[in-house]
Parts: structure tokens; C-alpha cells; sequence
């Protein structure tokens, strides 16, 4: 692990926000030349800090106006390997995270639909006959708020 001085965590808080900034704008907010703006950010990134940068879609936008928290137990365990249901469920286009836990259910799956009968759909057709699946709680969001990661 890499020590981080106080812009170095800046520079991560204001990415956190918006990915698209140029180490331009970036070094001019906080008093560094573009290049040595580029160097810390590489740096993070070679470093496994910043593990990438995505763009986040509306979901709602696009036509799925439902998302629904499901947690899965596995049915049979030790007759179906981890892999094998994570790479089932993976493939499933609604799930948009796959996510191994500890606790009361095996895996959560965050899944996107067009509306409940269209995740009634997804869940008997496609979740509930994977390899394994067993029982299953869903969770359906009502609402999310993005909170700052844990540098503020």
C-alpha cells in the first residue's frame, strides 16, 4: 500500500465526483501542473487505488424503472461450485451486480427490470432456474442516495 498525502486524497474525493475531469482542471484547483496531476493519478491507479472509471447510467431513463435487492441461498452446496452459479447469474443481463456474502443468504444480486411482472420474469425464468439457486429474498428499492466513500 502506497502512503497518501493530503492531495493525493483531494485528488480522489474530486474523481470520486466526477471521473471526467482532466488533470488540467484538476492540478488548477488544487495548485499542480498538468503533469504532475497526471503522474499522482497514474500513480494511484498503478498502485490498485483507482481500480477504473465508469459511467453510470439512469436505469429509470432507459426504460427500467424497477430495482430489486435479491438475496440468494444456494440449494445444494457442495453439489454446485461458486463459480459455476456466479458465472450463470453473471450472464443474466437484468443482474447488474453479483455480490458474495456472509450471512443469512450466499449471494445479492442487484437486478434492473422494466417492472415487477418484468422481474417476476427475470426471477422464475431465469434466477430460479440457474444451478443451485435455492431460496431467495427481494428487497425492492424505493429509494437511493449516493453517499461519499470513505474519504469524505
Amino acid at each position: 500500500m502506497i502512503e497518501l498525502d493530503e492531495v493525493d486524497r483531494r485528488l480522489l474525493r474530486a474523481l470520486q465526483q466526477d471521473a471526467t475531469q482532466s488533470a488540467g482542471a484538476l492540478g488548477r484547483r488544487f495548485g499542480l501542473s498538468q503533469p504532475a496531476t497526471w503522474r499522482r493519478i497514474r500513480r494511484l491507479e498503478e498502485a490498485g487505488i483507482i481500480k477504473g472509471r465508469r459511467l453510470r447510467l439512469n436505469a429509470e431513463a432507459l426504460g427500467f424503472g424497477v430495482t430489486v435487492f435479491l438475496g440468494v441461498k444456494l440449494g445444494r452446496k457442495g453439489q454446485i461450485s461458486l463459480e459455476d452459479f456466479e458465472r450463470a447469474v453473471s450472464a443474466i443481463p437484468e443482474v447488474q451486480t453479483v455480490e458474495h456474502v456472509l450471512g443469512l443468504y450466499d449471494y445479492r444480486l442487484r437486478v434492473a427490470a422494466r417492472d415487477l411482472s418484468d422481474f417476476e420474469r427475470v426471477l422464475r425464468r431465469r434466477i430460479m432456474t440457474l444451478p443451485g439457486a435455492g431460496d431467495v429474498e427481494a428487497n425492492v428499492l424505493l429509494s437511493e442516495e449516493r453517499l461519499p466513500g470513505p474519504l469524505g
